[in-house]
C-alpha cells in the first residue's frame, strides 16, 4: 500500500480520533477511557512532532510526542503515543510514523523518548524496540482498566545519539 507521511493538521482530527477509540476499546493500548476534544489533545502534546500516514484521504496511523514534564531539566524528554488503525497494521506503518518522529524530535532538540506500554501489548514492545528503544524496566499493577482489570506497565526509552 502506497502512503505518505506528513504532519498532523487539526482537520485530520476526526480520523485521528476514531483510530484513537479503537485503540482505547482494545483495553491494551491506553488506560484512557475517553477520547479527549481535539482542543484537549491539542493542549498536551508538542505542536512540532505530531504525523499521519496518509493513503489519498484515508489515515492509517498517527504518532505524536508529549511532554515529561513542565520543568525546564526535562524540555528535551518525551512521551510517544503511536496508533495504527486496525485494518493497517503489521504493513510497516507504525515503524515509519516512529522513525519519523524520532528524526524531528532530534531536530527539535529532544534526546530522550520514552513510552509506558501495557505488559500484554506484545506488538508495541516489538515495535519500540525495532526503533531503538530498550526496556528500562516496569511498573507492577499500576494502571486499572474500567472493566476491572489490573495491568503492568512496561516502560521504555530511546537515547538519542545525536542530542543531548
Amino acid at each position: 500500500m502506497d502512503y505518505i507521511i506528513n504532519e498532523m493538521k487539526p482537520i485530520d482530527w476526526q480520523q485521528v480520533s476514531e483510530i484513537y477509540l479503537a485503540g482505547i476499546k482494545t483495553e491494551l493500548a491506553t488506560f484512557q477511557q475517553d477520547v479527549p476534544t481535539f482542543e484537549e489533545w491539542d493542549k498536551g502534546h508538542s505542536k512540532n512532532c505530531r504525523f499521519v500516514a496518509r493513503a489519498g484521504e484515508k489515515l492509517l496511523g498517527w504518532v505524536a510526542l508529549s511532554p515529561v514534564s513542565g520543568r525546564c531539566v526535562y524540555a528535551g524528554v518525551a512521551e510517544v503515543s503511536v496508533y495504527i488503525d486496525a485494518n493497517h497494521k503489521e504493513k510497516g506503518i507504525g515503524t515509519a510514523l516512529l522513525k519519523e518522529v524520532i528524526k524531528r524530535s532530534e531536530e527539535e532538540g529532544y534526546w530522550t523518548l520514552q513510552s509506558g506500554i501495557i505488559k500484554e501489548n506484545i506488538a508495541s514492545r516489538e515495535l519500540h524496540k525495532k526503533c531503538g528503544f530498550r526496556e528500562i524496566g516496569y511498573r507492577e499493577r499500576v494502571g486499572k482498566m474500567f472493566n476491572g482489570k489490573w495491568h503492568d506497565v512496561v516502560l521504555v526509552e530511546r537515547r538519542s545519539n545525536i542530542v543531548g
